[in-house]
Order: structure tokens, then sequence, then C-alpha cells
């Protein structure tokens, strides 16, 4: 493969599509909350409560971004072909031994949470890096649309299990396991098949590599003048990396507590509101969450292009603060099907476009060159993220056990809303890395 990439035959859009396969099944974990219902019911054979549904998503999102640092070191000395192929096989492992053994929280915790987390961290890096360094003249909307298989994948993972073809929860009982277990061997098959397919076209463009007919601009609003390639340590010793950090963790923190929620709150307050079929707008909602999911990524790295990364990232910031705040009091007292689906897909909008920006960002403001490796670091914001979001709605879950109303729910709002904001008004403070740092 090495060798056809100097060949006139490999056109650099084929990065594009294996990364979309990949991004497909990595998206995985944002299907959790379908799980959330059947392994919570206090009849069913689970019987979960919310906070270790929680603690399974949780460890899943931080595997992930621990797992993503050293996924970034790997790639660019064995090359990502290799380190993509081998998330592919840990992942699909975690979801079919999860379906064998998964009987019970520790062992879903662990071939879920931890096996399949780190199989998505190992996988995810390689496209990102692959693609900015194919694309360096169309680095936002390149990572956006790399990355856009992620949350479309999400869609359909969630409508594949829950209603397409009669919703495979319902319909398959694969070596006699019950629906959910099923779901998670006969996915474990797919993702593993997806992500080594995808892999065979990450390789790296040939050193010294430019677009036809691209020169690299001195200053842009997408490259500010000043950055700089820097290696990971200097990188570590910046102010500006601690706040790009920040900025991730406050931004992701709502949209992964509304992934992990959705299902959740969505029941609770539709059947306040006395609306029927709840279950299956729910479902629906957090489909059209998937989607957006994806579009964002795609809608905000083109966006970037034009207005540059800081700007979008207070725009992003700003707009998905205002819709948390609001979420809460317009659908509890204003509350429709329809609306509630509207501000799911505005939410997964605005969320997905943190995975065109931050990547683009680290790019922008430390070089391209060790994008893979630096992007895992600030990367590992999602995970501090992952963990706080989801325990957040799922500890005022649980702590309102026997509660009538869905009152509870307006406080992780709130909290989640009011970090965007805070995220926003820090981001007019982000800079590229002066030119004093030693390049790489």
């Amino acid at each position: 493969m090495q060798q056809l990439i100097h060949s006139r035959y490999f056109n650099r859009w084929f990065v594009v599509v294996g990364a979309v396969m990949i991004q497909l099944a990595l998206g995985a974990i944002y299907a959790w909350s379908v799980f959330t219902a059947l392994l919570t019911d206090p009849q069913g054979p689970y019987a979960f409560s919310a906070s270790q549904t929680a603690w399974i998503f949780s460890a899943g999102l931080a595997t992930f971004a621990v797992v993503m640092v050293l996924a970034g070191r790997w790639q660019a000395k064995v090359g990502p072909m290799r380190v993509a192929l081998l998330g592919g096989l840990v992942l699909g492992a975690g979801y079919a031994l999860a379906g064998l053994f998964g009987d019970n929280f520790w062992m879903q915790f662990v071939f879920i949470g931890l096996v399949g987390g780190a199989g998505i961290g190992l996988a995810y890096v390689v496209p990102i890096a692959v693609g900015i360094k194919w694309f360096p003249d169309k680095k936002g909307v390149i990572t956006g649309l790399a990355v856009a298989g992620f949350g479309f994948g999400a869609t359909i993972w969630v409508k594949l299990a829950d209603t397409w073809f009669g919703g495979l929860l319902n319909t398959t009982s694969l070596f006699g396991l019950p629906g959910v277990q099923s779901v998670f061997f006969i996915y474990g098959l797919i993702f593993a098949a997806l992500v080594v397919l995808g892999s065979l076209v990450m390789v790296n463009p040939p050193p010294n590599y430019r677009p036809a007919g691209w020169t690299p601009p001195a200053t842009s609003a997408a490259q500010p003048s000043g950055a700089v390639d820097v290696e990971p340590q200097a990188m570590l010793r910046t102010r500006q990396f601690y706040l790009l950090w920040t900025l991730f963790i406050f931004s992701a923190l709502s949209g992964l507590m509304v992934i992990y929620c959705i299902r959740l709150f969505g029941i609770d307050a539709l059947a306040y509101h006395g609306i029927a079929d709840a279950a299956l707008v729910t479902g629906t909602a957090m489909a059209w969450y998937a989607i957006f999911n994806g579009v964002g990524r795609i809608a905000w790295g083109t966006v970037s292009d034009r207005i540059g990364r800081r700007q979008s990232i207070i725009l992003m910031m700003t707009l998905q603060g205002v819709v948390m705040l609001t979420l809460y009091h317009g659908f509890i007292f204003l509350g429709s099907a329809a609306g509630f689906i509207l501000a799911a897909s505005f939410i997964g909008f605005n969320f997905g476009g943190n995975f065109a920006l931050f990547p683009a960002a680290t790019a922008d403001f430390f070089g391209n060159k060790n994008v893979g490796r630096n992007y895992g670091y600030v990367f590992t914001a999602y995970g501090i993220a992952g963990i706080a979001g989801p325990q957040l709605a799922g500890w005022f879950k649980d702590a309102a056990a026997g509660a009538s109303g869905p009152i509870f729910w307006m406080a992780p709002f709130i909290i989640a809303g009011s970090l965007c904001l805070l995220g926003a008004a820090l981001a007019a403070f982000v800079r590229p890395a002066e030119p004093k740092l030693a390049p790489a």
C-alpha cells in the first residue's frame, strides 16, 4: 500500500472513505443509551442502577481518551495502518466478549468499557492524523468529514438495535443470550470488519507532500500567524494547551451527559406531559441526535475554515450553553415530542463540532507535523468530560429514586449549560503557540 500512494492510482479521497468506515464502527459508544432502559429495568435480567450504566459508558469514554494518547505516539512509530487494524480487532473482541459473558455489571464494565474503549482509542486518532496530512489545504472540513462517521454510525447502531427490521434487541437471541448480549455479539463482528477494511487505506502521504496547486499561506483565519511545529513535551509546558484542554472539557461535558441520559430524561419528561409512546420518541430523538452530531462535525469544520477556529469555538459553545439552559424549562413547560427531538438534534449538532474544531485547532496552534501525538493529549479532556457528564446525570437520577416528576433533571442541565457559557468566554484568550518554542 505504501508503494501505491506514489502511483497515479491512489487518490487522497480514498483516505476519507476509509476514515468514514472506521468512524462508523467507533460511533458504537454513542449508541449506549439504547441499552440503558433494558439494563436498568428492575424486572429485567440485569437490574443495573443508573449510576452503573453511567460507569460503563464513562469507562469507555475515559479509556478511549487515555489509549488515544498512546495510539498517537505509536502510530508515529509503526505507521497508522497497523494501529487502526489493531483497534478494530480490540473493539470487536470487546463487544463480542460482552455478548458472551456480559450477564453482570463487572463483565460489561470490563468488555464494553475498558476493552471496547481501548479499541476505539487505538483507531480514532488515525483517520484524523492521516487526513490532516493529506489535506493541509482543508483541515477543518476534512477533519469534520473524517470523524462524521462517528455520529452517523451511532444512528445506525441505535436504530438497528431499536426499531429497524423489528429491532435486534427484540428479535435476536444468539446462543440463547438475552437481546442486549446478542446485539453486543453481532455488533462486535460488524465493528471489527468495518475498521479492518477502513484501515487498509490509512497510510501517510509522501514526505513534503503538498496538494496540486496549493501553497501554504503565511497567515489566515484558520492558520494563525506564529503557529509552529511543537513536540508534545513542549506543548504540555504552554498555557495554550491547558486552556484548550479546559475548553474541550466544558464543551464536551454537556453533549456526553445528554448522550447518556437522553432516553432516561426523555421517558421521564414525556410521561410527565402524558405523551404516548415515550420509548419510541426517545429512540427517534437519539437517532436524530446522532445524525446531527455527524452533520455538525462537517458543518462546524467548514465554518471554521472560513471564520477561524477560535471564533467558531466561541460561537459553538455559546449556542450549546443557551440550549442546555433552556432545554429543561422549555421542554417541561412547553413540552412536545417534536420539541424534544428538535432540542436533541440541536445539542447533537453543536456537540459534533468539538470533533472538527479541537483537532484542527491543535494543528493550528501546535503545527501539523505532530498533530497525531499532540491531539492525543488534548483529547484526554474528553475522557474527563466522559466521566463527569454521565455521572452528573446518573447521580441526580439515582438520588431522586421514588420522586414524582422530572424536576431533578434541572440541576445537571443548568450545570452543563453554565460551563459551556464559561468556556465561550475563556475561548477569547486562546492563542497559537509562540514562535520562540523549539520547533519539532
